[in-house]
């Protein structure tokens, strides 16, 4: 509970407070020896997402993160629907090679999001918000929790739910099994979204010749592709591949992104001395870790069961379905995010609970871990605060807090009613229940 407020509060740095009080657990109480405290640093799921994190310095560094970008919104970009889809399948394309969803929207997304409205005569504080860039800015937001669902490496607390799920249920969730469920409602989701809040918050301009002109203007700057992108763009599809293929070729997720790390350092495209000076990546390895060790210790020790059982005797005494059973505890489980600043919090304090109430009212427990994970990500288009790229595209400024908040609701209930509806009849068909 305390590591979970110190995450929310953040008295200090997120691995700060996560080694502060695994030494209370070790070292002060004598709860935990220190190698059951440090598990979690054997654990592969944080490497995995550290490892990540060197990809996007890859993808932000080389420039290939924008050209794609930008090569969307030359194509597309004409109207200002258009432009907002070629925003939003960039955005997608990139997810699974970025696992900051933050990183893609405050080093990609935001700075080209905001020189396109500038462009287009839509700027932030003299009344022209409202042209173009209330519209791109809240579609991005929202549509960036979406692409976070749709991947495992799309979002930094994702392999945290896979590792919860495998110390709970003893299930493990692949890279090709999270895609792969996800794949169907996050593209109706992507698609519907933008065009909703294109009908209830339309932007006054209807179309945005400026903007492929300037995408062009920009790709023309940047000029032929590089050795580097090139490079970067060959280790992607091998890494990418190698998480798809991997099973078959008996290689792992982590080995595989190690493979592809090696390639750009060996060519030089990302350097070890950029790597040790990716501070969020270390930062993230050091709490993911420690939260890992604990949400394992706490499922050990039996508080996981004695919450489960308390619950399931409540909810169990409604005399409901599982499956309404289920629907209570994910709503509960998804606007409850409303009292959380960081998905990997609620994810830490809540979701193995939440899996393990799910299982014993009867839920197929690799189902429920699914949904739950999915949702880790959809919840966080809520508030202002609640996922990476929040802050980033509401700091811009084009969004008043009440329709940011007012929006993110109604969003919200498109997003359960297209994942838990049409996804739930995706899933029945491939089989996860």
């Amino acid at each position: 509970m305390a590591t979970i407020v110190g995450i929310i509060t953040q008295p200090l740095p997120l691995g700060a407070v996560a080694l502060h009080l695994l030494s209370h657990v070790s070292v002060l109480t004598k709860t935990l020896p220190f190698a059951a405290a440090f598990s979690g640093f054997g654990d592969p799921i944080p490497w995995l997402i550290c490892l990540a994190f060197f990809f996007a310095k890859g993808f932000i560094k080389t420039g290939l993160g924008n050209r794609v970008a930008y090569q969307f919104v030359s194509l597309f970009g004409s109207s200002s629907l258009g432009l907002g889809y070629s925003l939003v399948f960039s955005e997608a394309l990139l997810a699974p090679a970025i696992p900051s969803v933050s990183a893609r929207a405050g080093g990609i997304f935001l700075p080209l999001v905001k020189a396109l409205c500038v462009a287009c005569g839509s700027n932030a504080g003299d009344g022209t918000e409202n042209r173009l860039g209330s519209w791109l800015m809240l579609t991005c937001f929202q549509t960036s929790v979406i692409s976070s669902a749709m991947f495992l490496t799309a979002m930094a607390a994702n392999p945290l739910c896979a590792t919860l799920t495998q110390n709970a249920i003893n299930k493990t969730i692949g890279w090709v099994d999270w895609a792969k469920a996800g794949i169907v409602p996050g593209l109706v989701s992507l698609v519907l979204v933008p065009l909703i809040l294109y009908v209830i918050y339309p932007p006054g301009m209807k179309s945005s010749p400026d903007a492929p002109k300037l995408a062009r203007e920009r790709l023309q700057k940047m000029g032929p592709m590089t050795s580097h992108e090139k490079i970067m763009t060959l280790t992607l599809l091998l890494t990418v591949g190698l998480w798809v293929f991997g099973g078959v070729l008996n290689i792992d997720a982590v080995t595989a992104a190690i493979l592809g790390l090696s390639a750009l350092l060996v060519t030089g495209v990302v350097t070890w001395k950029e790597c040790l000076a990716e501070g969020v990546a270390w930062d993230t390895l050091t709490w993911f870790a420690a939260l890992i060790a604990m949400a394992g210790y706490l499922n050990k020790y039996g508080l996981i069961s004695w919450f489960s059982q308390t619950v399931v005797k409540f909810v169990g005494g409604l005399g409901l379905s599982w499956q309404l059973s289920f629907g209570i505890l994910v709503l509960l489980y998804f606007y409850s995010h409303y009292f959380f600043a960081s998905g990997a919090a609620h994810i830490g304090a809540m979701f193995t609970a939440f899996l393990s109430v799910a299982t014993a009212l009867g839920t197929p427990p690799f189902f429920g871990a699914m949904v739950l994970s999915f949702l880790s990500n959809l919840m966080g288009g809520l508030t202002h605060y609640g996922i990476g790229s929040a802050p980033v595209f509401y700091g811009a400024n084009y969004v008043p807090l009440a329709k940011w908040w007012g929006y993110g609701f109604l969003i919200s209930i498109v997003n359960i009613v297209i994942w838990l509806g049409l996804g739930g009849v995706w899933w029945k068909a491939i089989g996860l229940w």
